[in-house]
Formats: structure tokens, sequence, C-alpha cells
């Protein structure tokens, strides 16, 4: 079976943009954010690449400033089509978790209907 990982690989673009969404960010600190949220298993390494991709795509934008701990940072904010691409991972997102909610709990929604 698939590990944590393999799981959230698709999810974790929406979890960025989301975080970004309450304002600008550089990685580091989206690091720091997903692991107060739970998210253990991703380093700035990680994030990277996803934050690369999502500049290239127009979900975000950054810009460079001056940093009081070494050489200038990047910082991240949504574009537009970042706030609609959230929108859509928004419903993307509830409808397959209620559809995985129903199957694990076998179309139960009360706890004495099982």
């Amino acid at each position: 079976m698939a590990d944590t990982t393999q799981m959230l690989k698709g999810i974790l673009d929406g979890c960025l943009l989301s975080i970004i969404k309450e304002g600008e960010i550089y990685g580091y600190e989206l690091a720091a954010k997903l692991e107060s949220y739970g998210f253990h298993s991703f380093s700035e390494g990680t994030i990277y690449p996803l934050l690369l991709r999502m500049q290239k795509e127009g979900l975000v934008s950054t810009t460079l400033r001056k940093s009081t701990a070494g050489p200038k940072r990047k910082y991240y904010s949504l574009t537009e089509k970042g706030e609609q691409e959230l929108e859509q991972f928004i419903i993307r997102w509830t409808q397959l978790s209620s559809s995985v909610n129903n199957v694990l709990n076998k179309g139960c929604f009360r706890n004495d209907c099982c």
C-alpha cells in the first residue's frame, strides 16, 4: 500500500495554495506552516520544486526581498489564476473526501446504522 507521501502528492499543491492565499510567504515559512498543520514529512526540498512549477504555471508570483539573516528571500503570492485553481481544488477535494468517507463508513453517517 502507498505510504503517506504518495497519498499526499496530489494534495500538497492545494495545501500550498491555501497557505499562500493567507499572504506573502517564503519557502521556509511554508514548510513551517505545513509542519504546524501536522504535515511532518515535507521539507523545503520537497516544496521548492512545486513552487517553481506553480510559478511557471502562473499560479503564484514571486518577489525578492532583503533578509536580515543572509541572502534575499523569494516571497510567494497567489495570482488570480492561483485563486481560481484553489477554488477548483477545494471543490475536487470536498467531492473526493466525501466519497472516500462514504466508502470507509460503508455509507453510514450515523453511529447506530451499521
